[in-house]
């Protein structure tokens, strides 16, 4: 807002009492107030036109251009999440052109970003004017997916149509494509003889990968996640992480096979986990440059990693004497490059655990004092100081400094913690530091979800059948949701608000996966990756901060066609999403609780599979 003379009030002539200056010191609490104001906006993540909306509003679409807005004074007390209207909402199809559209890692505005560290890759939500409110529509032809588990190994064309990386990775045995499917082999640049070989021999230089020891991985660059697709059937749960691109689509095809995965890169800001998440990570010529900016891209790696965990590095410059033919470059360049990563990985308190043909294995150390305690604050790296919280990863920018083990954790290690499956059932270490948590909660809440899950297939009989199988809980805690259907054939991303109490450590110490995230922005993944969304209580929970519209719409985006979605809220809250599912195209059904006593409500939702009219 703009002030000119005209606006302010004229003084008058003389010292009469008609004549009144407004006090300095009112003046100042007034502005003070207004900055307090403005203040609480910005650090809830609103907009200011959010704020002077002067009442929650119910979008109604009349015709091509046309709109309606209903509102009332009664809303104006309500949350800023809830509809102001039962009336019937309408949303038009977006473009054609934005069949794949991801808003917050949207190639179109990458070139408003600058090109340090490919940071323009990273994260960057479009403003709330320019936020798109349609429906993506699915490419021509498309077909609900193949079933797990032959979708492991093939897909429909149609579904992810994409000839560039077939043609470009053809000699790499990625995918093939055969008529009207693409066939996934299992090869890759370090896969010659298949991801399994290749897994086999990981497992004889790792042994915990066999027994339980090893359950949770990272694989960064993951192509098209062979890897984690691997791993599965060897109990190892795998967040296969790539960031996006223009004609790859590599994190789009590991969903549409019903392996996990996410949009995401290593570059200024912290990766969306906590500290001491993974039991492995690992990178098969993934291209990450580990060697420059001083191993910024190792500490993160060190910071996500479990003491005791692993790192397994395939690709240049390891066995360099055999491969640096095919690497464009030359062999005393490559040696020199393995040293300089053997010295820093030392620095950074890892070992040199095993190495075998191409595949060289480090391992953090589990000790909590015998390597951390070398480094100071003048060290290089430099020992982390206690100003930024190891587990915080929702924009955070990442740190050039060793984040050593907590000394207050005695069963955070790899070795200390239970062997899966146990690990599952047993009250973390770390659930002492969540608010409100203890090992009362975490056993009431699992039993509390073994009831729900048992509730909800009487219910939805497609849960827990291969109808099922990319599951994500939107607003969990302990990932109990995850936890009861551990037998399913199914995976669950377990999603903890990045403005609560953060407990996704306490998920990731149980053997489960998970990301932090903000619902009042899109999630980082393709459309129609996941068949089931669960949400429960996140509309009570955010309704301060985001509007009940944009979250509907993002779950839409990422909800297969013919895909569930289970919404377990009061009742009022309910009422308030029906208008907007039916504008969605979802048919829906209310139920009650396990409970019947409960306030709460369950409604059950399915998406239609529609074809768009461009």
């Amino acid at each position: 807002m703009k002030y000119s003379k005209e606006d302010k009030p004229e003084r008058a002539g003389g010292a009469g009492a008609g004549s009144r200056a407004v006090p300095v010191t009112l003046v100042v609490i007034v502005l003070c107030a207004f900055s307090f104001y403005l203040g609480g906006i910005y650090s809830t993540g609103r907009s200011l036109l959010d704020a002077i909306q002067p009442a929650p509003t119910a979008l109604v679409t009349l015709g091509a251009g046309t709109t309606a807005i209903h509102s009332s004074d009664d809303d104006q007390a309500r949350p800023a999440l809830a509809a102001a209207s039962t009336a019937a909402v309408a949303f038009p199809e977006c473009p054609a052109d934005l069949q794949d559209y991801t808003p917050c890692t949207d190639p179109k505005r990458w070139r408003r970003y600058g090109n340090y560290r490919l940071s323009f890759m990273e994260r960057h939500c479009p403003p709330p004017p320019d936020r798109q409110q349609c429906l993506v529509p699915p490419p021509k032809g498309y077909k609900p997916p193949i079933r797990w588990p032959k979708s492991k190994d093939q897909c429909w064309y149609r579904n992810v149509p994409y000839d560039w990386i077939n043609s470009q990775k053809s000699n790499q045995h990625w995918l093939v494509k055969e008529g009207d499917r693409f066939r996934f082999p299992g090869g890759g640049t370090m896969f010659p003889n298949g991801v399994g070989a290749y897994v086999d021999l990981m497992q004889g230089l790792v042994p915990g990968m066999r027994d339980g020891t090893v359950r949770t991985a990272l694989d960064t660059g993951c192509g098209v996640a062979s890897w984690g697709g691997d791993l599965l059937g060897r109990g190892i749960l795998t967040v296969s992480l790539a960031p996006r691109d223009n004609h790859e689509a590599q994190v789009q095809f590991a969903l549409e096979r019903g392996i996990p995965a996410i949009l995401g890169i290593i570059s200024t800001q912290r990766l969306p986990f906590p500290s001491a998440a993974f039991d492995m990570a690992h990178c098969s010529r993934c291209l990450i440059p580990w060697t420059e900016f001083g191993g910024l891209y190792l500490l993160e790696i060190h910071r996500v990693l479990r003491p005791g965990g692993f790192w397994v590095l395939s690709g240049p410059p390891i066995n360099y004497e055999n491969r640096w033919h095919g690497w464009n470059t030359t062999a005393q360049a490559q040696k020199a490059d393995f040293d300089r990563l053997k010295k820093m990985l030392a620095s950074m308190c890892f070992k040199l655990y095993n190495m075998k043909g191409d595949i060289a294995v480090w391992q953090k150390s589990p000790d909590a004092t015998a390597c951390y305690d070398k480094l100071t604050p003048i060290t290089t790296p430099a020992k982390c100081d206690d100003s930024v919280d190891p587990d915080s990863a929702w924009y955070v920018p990442m740190r050039s400094c060793v984040t050593p083990p907590s000394a207050k954790y005695k069963k955070l290690g790899l070795n200390a913690t239970p062997k899966w499956p146990q690990r599952l059932t047993v009250a973390p270490e770390r659930i002492n530091v969540v608010p409100g948590s203890s090992a009362a909660a975490f056993k009431q809440d699992d039993a509390r979800w073994k009831l729900r899950a048992k509730h909800y297939k009487t219910l939805l009989p497609a849960l827990g059948s291969d109808k099922i199988r990319n599951v994500m809980d939107m607003n969990t805690v302990y990932g109990g949701f995850a936890g009861s259907l551990i037998k399913d054939p199914v995976w669950v991303m377990n999603v903890v608000s990045s403005y609560g109490p953060n407990s996704l450590g306490v998920v990731y110490d149980r053997g489960l996966i998970g990301v932090n995230h903000d619902w009042c922005e899109a999630f980082s993944t393709y459309p129609r990756t996941y068949d089931l969304l669960h949400l429960d209580g996140l509309f009570t929970a955010e309704s301060h901060r985001c509007e009940m519209k944009y979250v509907l719409l993002e779950m839409d985006r990422i909800l297969r066609p013919t895909g569930y979605a289970i919404i377990r809220e009061s009742t009022y809250f309910l009422d308030s999403v029906a208008p907007i599912a039916k504008g969605m195209r979802w048919s829906c059904e209310k139920h009650n609780t396990e409970n019947k006593a409960d306030k709460d409500k369950i409604l059950i939702c399915q998406k239609k599979l529609w074809a768009g009219k461009q």
